[in-house]
Formats: structure tokens, C-alpha cells, sequence
């Protein structure tokens, strides 16, 4: 279109506030215009051929203009008067050079417009961007545009016609269509191929209704997404709420997933007869796209509340995202699959609950690696042994495969039987560097690499006795009275086991307020940085936490080092508490009432502990929240555990479900529908997830202010 190759082309619209008269149509302006003193003179005098050009023009329901003559009047219609903006109505009979400016010299503008009316040849523009005023915004637009000549009864050419039809939304897709192919790309579940999904549909078609489906067992599984939903950050970050419908064949979702077969309607009630609300009873255009691979099979289906022709281009655009989307599908099933074995494999080898003391409080945390896709050797465990002792250990099997795992099977049974044994830390490490001596003769690889770091600590004056294997020290955070500080617990380094080494140990101890961190190498070692860079970035998160509360701290330990790590990360803590602390553990049932069970037994046992009320009230918040998230999505009984000692409130809700993180990227999937997440980030000092051996356990704490 003359005039549209340049954003600056167009000039802005009124300012806000500023009052825009009102504008006759482009067909009343031509007719009022004097145009006798233009080169093309009075209207009744204008070529018949003129004239009927202008009158088609004018008609037009898109943009067009016809540009006469050497100095190219400009004579358009409404269309093109929306793309002009603020230029219009001044722009209508005058040169396009005059209008334009600067801009009609430049490259594909005016010379195109010069050249056809030369030349007397056709030309057509693909694509060109244009900035469009549209109401208070200048937006990108992309226009496809033909120019012809236009002759007068004679033959000789008087001017240039240019059409233009808008191809931004045909252009917006087919790029949003390259940004699902690059997002489902860096999916890795079912649950991240539904978000990603449901946010293109929403976004890329602008539908009202949209549903992801995929073949489970003899059902299948779906999940929507409708217009007006809260949907924000904290939604994109959970688990999706699956529901499920059998074999029902008057469900277009189903009959496309199971015959392969899309189908269109653009109006009607596509959905009537298997509306579950007033959102599906609304929906009058619907389309049902099969997922189809050779192992799974689903559907995709957008719809809209209003009547709705899905025209070939968009069929197109809808048959290559379901193809994108199946395949995407595909990849998720088979790492679940995978990764599932490995899981299950790997947390069924760690401690599913550690002990609970009267002033010892206790916490560990356990991330696989970034492909979250093979069992790895990282291990801790906790466990009391006589005298009121009691045993903590942290290791790491090379390795990051089923065999890696079983070592690490091995190396854990045989610590335990040893240390309630004699528990020693010299004894111990003696005892497994013989195990795993003789496992790797055994299997006539001598390369089996084993490093542990194993402490005894004395409850009764917190006396921790410590000996370590080739592992990193670990970090011994102090209250202070002066502020908290860290540093690294000085443990004589001895050889990884199963090299016939001796070890010395260290001793220290834990004073009120002090926690010992003992973490693996992948909590410090990144690629491109050294491991003391790595160590020193994990003592300064140690001493700028807030406190020394242990599940704080292991999950401050697993981000203080940035970048990323392929390795797996376990960290395990233990805080001598200032005071004994009180605690109580409530199960949750299943059900619609939990919620509001565990709002009044918390209410009840705060009040009953005489905690601030504000507190109390901020705490039954975030608890509620936490609860109805878990049974939500995890659909199991929950476990809601508070611990209250002098200086803080700590709180966790923990669930069995199996739709827990998959990586470190993914921990992070709590809170109920469009507000948990920042509810919990205002209302807490702390918080964090916690992925466990039949579930995950979601936690925040809140300090109890002074008196």
C-alpha cells in the first residue's frame, strides 16, 4: 500500500486525553473535496474509467487507495485510513510525496509505486510489516499488498491501484508455531506438554475453550484451559488438574483420538451431549484434532462461543500443531517411563522418614540430576543408635545408573548394620572400605569410586565425631551472638573408600542454635568454576540465612551455587534447637471437608501453644492453601506436621501422589489456583519444596516475634 513499507511511516494517534473530532467516511470526503483544483479536476469531468476505479475503492471492505497521476493523489477508502492514522483526512487528495515525506523515498515505498506507474507492470509485496494505529497502541502488522496500473479510456496510464490484505494474524501463528516447536522441545512430561499446550492455544488461536488428551489405559486424560480463568506465573508452575472420561463416543475429543480423524464444526452445540458445566454448554465451534502416534493416542480440541469458520489456512496451522504436539506427547511418555523406574529406584534406597529428637531437629533434601532420567549414587541417612547417639551419614557412588544405585543400596545397609554395631566412625569406614573392596574384585572392576562423610552425635552435650572418605566437609553454621557465621568443618581428608586408606577424625560441637550441613559434590561443583569458588558460594548462603533451621537450609544449599548441574544433589542438616520444640502431625483425608478440618485443628493446637495470633492467623492461610493444593493435585491424603519452637513456626504439608518435580527446574509445583505461591512468599519468612520417597512436601516457616 502507497506509503506502508515503514513503521515511521505512519504518524501516532492522538494523545491520551486529547479530544479526536469526529471524521466523515472516505466516500462523503472525496465527494465534498475540491477537487477542480487538482490536476484531476471536477468530478463530473473525471474519466469514466477514473471514476468507476475510485467508486470500487471506496466500496472495498479492505484497505486500498488509488495514487493518480505523476504527483500520485492520493484518493482511499476507510480501510486505509485506519492504516494511515493521523494522517487521514489531510492525506486524501494530495501528493503522496507531501504526505509521506522523507519516507516515500525510501527503499520499497515510493519506488514502487514510480516503477509500476512507469513501467505499466504489476508488482506484488509478499509480506511488509506497517505500523497500524489501533486505539491507544501502534502495533506491527503485516500486510500483503498488489499494485497495478490503472488506464483511462484511451489506454494511457493515469495511476496506480494498491490492495492490501492484512496477513498478521496468518503471520502471528505461523511464528507462535515456531515458538511451540522450540517450547515443547524443553518439555519433558505429560504435565509439561499440557502446559505448554493449553498457553499456545489460548494464546496463538485467542479461543474460549481448549482441551489436551491423552489415552490412559481404557480412559483417557484431559485437562482444559477456558477464557477467564485465573490463570498466572504460579498456575504455569503446577501440576495440571487432570480429569478423566471413559469410552464415550459422543465425545469429539474421544472419537478423534480413537478413529484419528479431525472434524470441524462452526456452529452448533458440539458439545451438549457430554457438558460437564456451563463453560462446555457454551462452546458453538469446535475443532478436534487427533494426537495419533504409534503409542499413544489423544486429541487437541479448541472451541469458541461464538460461530466460528475455521478456514484452510488455519486447518493447516491446526494439522501441523497437533503433529508437533503428538510427537512432543510421545517423548514425555516414554521419559515418564523411564524416569519413573529410575525414581522410584533411587528414593525407595533413601530414608523415608528420619528421627524425630526433642532438641535436635533434622532435615534432608534430594534433587536428581538435569535429564532427571537415570538413578544416580548420592545418598544421606539419619538413624539413633544406643547411648542416645546418633548416626548421620551423606555419600556418593560415581555414577548415574541402575549399578551406580545398587552400590549405593549396598554401601547404606551395610553403614547401618555397622554402625549399630560399633559405631565409630573409623570402625565404619574400616567396614566399608572392605565392602566395597570386595564388590568391585566381584565384579573385576576396580574402579568403583565411593565417598562418604559419617559423624556420631552425642544428644547430651551435642558432641558430633566426624570422619570422611574422599567427601567434601561440610559446613558448620554458628548462631553467634555477635550474628550467624560458616565455615567449613576441618575433617582430615582421608582416601574415597575401597583403596585400603585409614581415616582420623575431628570433633566438634553443636551449640544451641548451630546446624552441621553435609551436602554432595553437586551442590558445589559447576562447569567453568573451580570447587573452591563452588564451596566458598555454599558458606556464604549458609551464613546469610536467616536462621539455622535445617529444611531452610538444605533448600538454600541446593541454589546457593549458580548454574546448572547434570549431577544429583543431596544435602542433609541437623540444627541444635534453642529450646525443646512442640509438635503434632494431623492426617488429611482425601476429601472436600480436609481443608477445613485442618484449619480448625490448627486453629485449636496454636492457640493451645499460645502463638501470636497474628502468626496463628497468617499460618492457618498458608496451611489451607498448601492442603487444598495437595489434595488437588496429588488426589491422596495429606500430612500437615507443625513444629513450633521459640524463635519459628515451621509447617509442612506433605502428599503420596506421584506427580511430583521430575528436575530442579520443576521443584517448585505448589500452591492452589492463581494466588498460593505469592500468598505463601508474602505471608512466610521461608519456604520451599521438599521431593520425598512416595510424594513431595511443600513447608514454610514464619518466626515467632519477641514478647
Amino acid at each position: 500500500m502507497v506509503g506502508m513499507g515503514s513503521p515511521s511511516a505512519t504518524a501516532l494517534p492522538a494523545q491520551s486525553g486529547e479530544t479526536v473530532p469526529s471524521v466523515p467516511d472516505c466516500a462523503e470526503l472525496v465527494r465534498s473535496h475540491p477537487w477542480e483544483s487538482t490536476p484531476l479536476g471536477p468530478m463530473a469531468s473525471w474519466d469514466p474509467v477514473v471514476r468507476a476505479t475510485v467508486e470500487v475503492v471506496l466500496s472495498s471492505p479492505v484497505p486500498m487507495a488509488l495514487a493518480y497521476g505523476d504527483d500520485h493523489l492520493l484518493i482511499y477508502n476507510d480501510g486505509y485510513a485506519e492504516v494511515i492514522g493521523a494522517k487521514h483526512p489531510a492525506a486524501l487528495g494530495c501528493p503522496a510525496a507531501h504526505v509521506f515525506g522523507d519516507q516515500w523515498h525510501a527503499p520499497g515505498i515510493g519506488g514502487v509505486i514510480d516503477g509500476v506507474y512507469r513501467t505499466g507492470r504489476p508488482f506484488l509485496e509478499a509480506e511488509a510489516q506497517v505500523a497500524v494505529p489501533r486505539g491507544a497502541q501502534v502495533e506491527q502488522a503485516s500486510f500483503t499488498r498488489g499494485h497495478s496500473v490503472v488506464r483511462d479510456r484511451s489506454g494511457t496510464v493515469v495511476g496506480v491501484l494498491t490492495v492490501a490484505a492484512e496477513t498478521t494474524q496468518v503471520t502471528r501463528r505461523l511464528q507462535s508455531l515456531g515458538e511451540l516447536t522450540a517450547r515443547l522441545a524443553a518439555t519433558l512430561t505429560i504435565d509439561d506438554v499440557a502446559r505448554v499446550v493449553l498457553a499456545y492455544a489460548m494464546d496463538s488461536f485467542d479461543v474460549d475453550h481448549c482441551v489436551f488428551a491423552v489415552d490412559d489405559g481404557a480412559e483417557f486424560r484431559y485437562v482444559r484451559r477456558i477464557r477467564g480463568e485465573m490463570v498466572d506465573e504460579v498456575d504455569e508452575r503446577l501440576p495440571p488438574l487432570w480429569k478423566r472420561i471413559g469410552d464415550d463416543p459422543q465425545a469429539p475429543m474421544v472419537v478423534a483420538a480413537q478413529t484419528g480423524r479431525p472434524s470441524f464444526q462452526s456452529d452448533g452445540a458440539p458439545l451438549q451431549h457430554v457438558a460437564t458445566d456451563r463453560h462446555e454448554r457454551r462452546v458453538r465451534a469446535l475443532a478436534a484434532m487427533p494426537l495419533r502416534t504409534p503409542s499413544l493416542h489423544g486429541a487437541l480440541t479448541m472451541g469458541y462461543r461464538a460461530a466460528h469458520t475455521w478456514l484452510p489456512a488455519e486447518r493447516a496451522l491446526l494439522y501441523a500443531a497437533a503433529e508437533l504436539v503428538a510427537q512432543a506427547a510421545e517423548r514425555a511418555r516414554r521419559f515418564e517411563a523411564q524416569h519413573g523406574t529410575a525414581q522410584l529406584l533411587q528414593r525407595s534406597m533413601l530414608p523415608e522418614h528420619l528421627p524425630e529428637l526433642d532438641r535436635f531437629r533434622i532435615a534432608a533434601r534430594y534433587d536428581v540430576g538435569v535429564d532427571g532420567n537415570a538413578a544416580g549414587g548420592d545418598f544421606y541417612d539419619a538413624f539413633e543408635l544406643s547411648g542416645g547417639r546418633l548416626a548421620m551419614v551423606l555419600g556418593d557412588v560415581a555414577g548415574h545408573d541402575v549399578r551406580a544405585a545398587a552400590v549405593m543400596g549396598q554401601v547404606r545397609a551395610a553403614l547401618r548394620a555397622l554402625a549399630l554395631t560399633e559405631p565409630a566412625p573409623g570402625t565404619v569406614l574400616a567396614g566399608l572400605d572392605r565392602l566395597v573392596g570386595s564388590l568391585g574384585a566381584e565384579s573385576r572392576n576396580e574402579e568403583i569410586f565411593v565417598t562418604v562423610v559419617y559423624g556420631v552425635l552425642d544428644q547430651s552435650d551435642g558432641t558430633i565425631t566426624l570422619a570422611s572418605a574422599g567427601h567434601p566437609p561440610p559446613v558448620l553454621r554458628r548462631a553467634g551472638r555477635d550474628g550467624p557465621t560458616a565455615d567449613l568443618v576441618a575433617v582430615p581428608p582421608g582416601a574415597p573408600l575401597g583403596l585400603g586408606g585409614s581415616w582420623q577424625t575431628s570433633t566438634i560441637v553443636l551449640e544451641p542454635g548451630d546446624t552441621i550441613l553435609m551436602f554432595s559434590d553437586g551442590v558445589v561443583e559447576r562447569r567453568g568454576r573451580t570447587l573452591s569458588a563452588g564451596l566458598a558460594d555454599l558458606v556464604a548462603a549458609a551464613a546469610a540465612a536467616p536462621g539455622g533451621d535445617p529444611r531452610n537450609l538444605c533448600s538454600l544449599a541446593t541454589s546457593a551455587v549458580p548454574g546448572r548441574t547434570d549431577d544429583d544433589v543431596a544435602v542433609l542438616a541437623v540444627e541444635r534447637a534453642m529450646a525443646q520444640s512442640r509438635a503434632a502431625t494431623m492426617q488429611v483425608p482425601a476429601e472436600p471437608t480436609g481443608p477445613s478440618r485442618v484449619r480448625q485443628w490448627m486453629s485449636a493446637r496454636l492457640r493451645e501453644w499460645a502463638v501470636p495470633e497474628p502468626v496463628i492467623g497468617a499460618a492457618i492461610l498458608c496451611t489451607s492453601e498448601l492442603t487444598t493444593n495437595a489434595l488437588l493435585h496429588a488426589g491422596t491424603p495429606a500430612q500437615v506436621h507443625i513444629d513450633l519452637s521459640p524463635e519459628r513456626l515451621l509447617v509442612s504439608v506433605a502428599d503420596t501422589g506421584t506427580r511430583g518435580s521430575v528436575t530442579r527446574a520443576h521443584t517448585d509445583t505448589m500452591s492452589s489456583r492463581g494466588r498460593g505461591l505469592g500468598l505463601i512468599e508474602e505471608l512466610s519468612d521461608a519456604w520451599g519444596t521438599d521431593p520425598s520417597v512416595r510424594g513431595s512436601t511443600v513447608w514454610f516457616e514464619m518466626v515467632i516475634p519477641p514478647a
